[in-house]
């Protein structure tokens, strides 16, 4: 399965989980989702209780999970995000 994502949607959604999520230390959590940076910022992870996100340096993103359907639902929760915040 070939997972493709915009660049620009993946920062939008980080953004919107860090605008309007709960914080906890220099995590925030949003509709399940945890988005977070590495210490320099230059790399991004989201992740749900079944699959992580790592977006970096030029655009670059990686994902693990173990089902098509949990890719789906994490997907789901981004783009609800996305359109609801």
């Amino acid at each position: 399965m070939k997972n493709e994502l915009d660049s620009k949607f993946v920062l939008q959604v980080f953004e919107k989980i860090r605008k309007h999520g709960k914080q906890d230390e220099e995590k925030y959590r949003l509709e399940g989702v945890l988005a977070f940076t590495d210490f320099d910022g230059y790399t991004l992870y989201m992740q749900d209780a079944l699959v992580s996100m790592q977006f970096g340096f030029h655009n670059q993103y990686r994902f693990d999970y173990q089902k098509a359907e949990d890719y789906d639902a994490f997907e789901k929760k981004l783009r609800y995000i996305d359109s609801h915040y």
